[in-house]
């Protein structure tokens, strides 16, 4: 069985705050391109080896920042975008496999990721 990666990010974007629209055109926000350069961050400082085109699984575990409620599946694609443009695989298609679970509330809130490669 191949390791386990953990890493420990900041508390993503939801996905209603993670893309803006001019016109027509559709991007990603501040919010969201400063979520991205935080994971970038942890992604390098822990020196991880990228997984390339292998299939990826993961494990997520989101503490919120308050007793608010929320709905999980918004935070995933910020997660899983920062997590490629971190280089920790080629491309989020590669993922067979993700859980995702809520934690307790944490000040400021984090998720906390597992990657590893799936093995069917």
């Amino acid at each position: 069985m191949t390791p386990t990666i953990r890493l420990e990010l900041p508390y993503p974007p939801s996905v209603n705050s993670y893309w803006r629209a001019n016109g027509h055109r559709r991007y990603i926000s501040p919010e969201g391109v400063q979520f991205a350069k935080e994971v970038d961050l942890v992604v390098k400082q822990g020196r991880h080896k990228s997984f390339g085109d292998k299939l990826v699984a993961m494990s997520v575990m989101i503490h919120p920042r308050s007793k608010r409620k929320f709905d999980l599946d918004n935070t995933l694609k910020a997660i899983l975008d920062a997590l490629m443009k971190a280089g920790m695989y080629d491309d989020d298609s590669q993922i067979e496999y993700i859980e995702i679970a809520r934690g307790e509330q944490v000040e400021n809130g984090k998720a906390v990721v597992h990657l590893y490669e799936y093995e069917a």
